[in-house]
């Protein structure tokens, strides 16, 4: 390939109790997670001409126009932008387009960024979204948001296939386990599975620790030629395929309740793409918003059949010296959750695949797969990365 694009700078903002060390506005803790991964990558702010970005800050406002808000802020006149948003799989989507505008010759060093203040800001507010448009179906029903298109989901899970809520607490559970080995993660206290089931129940069946942070937040991602990445004596991680889908934003919506439509969309064309099999898989980073994402996630992703995922998940198997390592920096659900996490999952899989994630590095990982979920099950991105 002429000009093959590769991962070669990741960067984060460290958190106290959830909120940014230091403070600062959204476009601060954005340009500190940009300026991380610039750095990381050896590139200079100046060589980027691709802005990749989405959230919810500034809305209405300026951040209705978040890549033109946010390159203004850093001082950048990029030539290519996306801000295609479909939630927390925005990022690997984003990977996926900027990795087409680098081939194509439309940029040459792609940033991708996240960032939000919501528990600074106390903004995380879904409740209150207006009757409109789709939203007018549920919401006069006081479906709380969005935890309750989740909860029902999980009970058509366990209506269909016998899933019991002591699985969906494996998830959590193992998911600490990962925090614990994590100097930045919020979350860190051990916990049982007892403790899992009797947490304050938020939306039947979901209970508050089966149910992801809310906390600040910023990650980045640079992007490049391996050409570039070489001259700049930078890490390359490769990414072998991607593929992206979304079925629905209304949970009355959903195809189907006990099926990640989205997730097996995306995952079947990056692994089309990559040309390898799960078998070829020594690392998974899914979005775990609610520990039924991850248990749906797997199932969708093909590593266990429908139905499976309750069984698949049990005796801690995705948990430190588990046989299958999933969520490794303790994922949304204990390490950081800024409202869209789908940019943290890729950070922590390019730091396990270059061997940098300390004491929960995992062993011997050569290939990764990256996905992300958005709105409420609603779409998926897919990304799989590898050393070479």
């Amino acid at each position: 390939m002429a000009r093959e694009a590769v991962i070669v700078g990741v960067g984060d903002v460290p958190l106290k109790d959830g909120k940014v060390v230091g403070g600062g506005s959204v476009l601060q803790v954005q340009a500190r997670a940009a300026k991380a991964a610039l750095d990381d990558a050896r590139i200079p702010m100046r060589d980027v001409d691709g802005l990749l970005v989405a959230g919810l800050w500034g809305v209405p406002g300026p951040g209705q126009l978040p890549s033109v808000t946010l390159g203004e802020y850093l001082g950048i006149h990029p030539r290519f932008a996306d801000t295609t948003n479909i939630g927390g799989s925005a990022f690997e989507a984003h990977v996926a387009h900027a990795a087409m505008a680098i081939e194509k010759g439309y940029c040459d060093v792609a940033l991708i960024v996240y960032g939000s203040t919501q528990k600074s800001e106390r903004s995380r507010a879904l409740g209150g979204r207006p009757s409109v448009l789709t939203m007018q179906f549920e919401n006069v029903w006081g479906i709380p948001q969005p935890v309750g298109g989740y909860a029902l989901a999980a009970r058509r899970h366990m209506h269909e296939f016998g899933t019991k809520e002591e699985q969906l607490a494996e998830i959590a559970v193992a998911t600490r386990k990962w925090a614990s080995l994590n100097p930045a993660a919020t979350m860190r206290d051990p916990i049982t599975i007892d403790d899992v089931m009797n947490s304050t129940k938020v939306s039947d069946p979901l209970k508050l620790l089966d149910c992801c942070l809310v906390t600040d937040g910023a990650g980045a991602i640079v992007m490049t030629t391996a050409e570039n990445a070489r001259a700049h004596g930078a890490k390359m991680t490769h990414i072998r395929g991607y593929g992206e889908a979304h079925t629905h934003w209304s949970i009355g919506a959903m195809p189907d309740l006990a099926r990640l439509t989205a997730a097996e969309m995306s995952s079947q064309r990056a692994f089309q793409m990559a040309g390898v099999s799960h078998d070829a898989i020594d690392l998974v980073e899914c979005y775990d918003s609610f520990t039924i994402t991850v248990l749906m996630t797997l199932e969708a992703l093909g590593f266990c059949k429908r139905g499976e995922g309750g069984q698949f998940v049990m005796n801690q198997r995705t948990a430190p010296g588990g046989a299958f390592p999933l969520n490794t920096n303790g994922g949304g659900l204990s390490y950081c959750h800024p409202g869209m996490y789908g940019i943290f999952l890729l950070v922590e899989a390019v730091r396990q695949l270059r061997g940098e994630a300390g004491e929960r590095q995992v062993k011997k990982v050569d290939t990764a797969l990256v996905h992300g979920t958005g709105g409420t099950l609603s779409s998926g991105a897919t990304v799989i990365l590898a050393n070479s």
